[in-house]
């Protein structure tokens, strides 16, 4: 029997290393945010975080953090369809790799559903990559620092000074921590421009069980 694919399997190959480089280019092109391997990498080890935090099995971790790094490669054809993009791209890769059909479903339902414009968390993989994916908030991501050249996500994101995902004791709830420089982007103006990202991560976390808190410089605001 062969060995269970991994993520570092799906990180080897050369066609999903040329997929999201090119993908994250033409997000580049655009002007959004860092959407490649950074961003794909982070992803990944949150959504392998929350299901191992919340004691889920190591073969659905591995799953969710495949996922998670799969998620956003379908930005190498367009961004609109991007997560349905993807299901195919993901699809063809893992098949031909020779994943099987019940661990392939779990991965197409968290690759499609992470944009909240359409997304459901159709079970704890994809519960766990839209939180994952919408908690990635930093500095990072912005390509131009120039503050004249910056859009609203540009700001919220620079203003984002640390991020941190965690999961209580009592695997109950879990928590975005967000520290902010209000100097550079108001508390409000984050919550305003992700609150329905907010509120598809709470959505998500009750399929795992849990409640979704927002922290934002110490103070509870979801």
């Amino acid at each position: 029997m062969a060995d269970p694919i991994t993520l570092e399997d799906v990180k080897r190959r050369e066609d999903i290393k040329t997929y999201l480089a090119r993908a994250d280019r033409n997000m580049e092109a655009i002007g959004y945010t860092e959407h490649g391997f950074r961003h794909a990498d982070i992803v990944a080890e949150r959504a392998r975080h929350i299901m191992e935090a919340l004691g889920r099995g190591p073969r659905e971790a591995e799953l969710a953090a495949i996922a998670g790094y799969l998620h956003d490669v379908g930005n190498v054809a367009n961004r609109e369809e991007h997560g349905q993009i993807a299901v195919m791209i993901s699809y063809s890769v893992l098949k031909e790799m020779g994943l099987p059909p019940n661990e392939l479903a779990d991965i197409m339902a968290g690759v499609g559903n992470h944009e909240e414009q359409y997304g459901d968390p159709f079970g704890p993989v994809a519960a766990a990559v839209i939180i994952a994916d919408k908690s990635d908030v930093a500095r990072s991501r912005v390509r131009d620092i120039h503050p004249s050249r910056y859009d609203e996500h540009d700001r919220v994101n620079y203003a984002a000074m640390s991020s941190a995902l965690t999961v209580n004791h009592d695997r109950t709830i879990i928590s975005l921590r967000l520290e902010i420089d209000t100097e550079i982007s108001p508390i409000m103006e984050y919550f305003e421009l992700f609150l329905d990202r907010m509120v598809m991560c709470r959505r998500a976390a009750k399929v795992l069980g849990c409640e979704f808190e927002l922290v934002i410089n110490g103070t509870k605001l979801l």
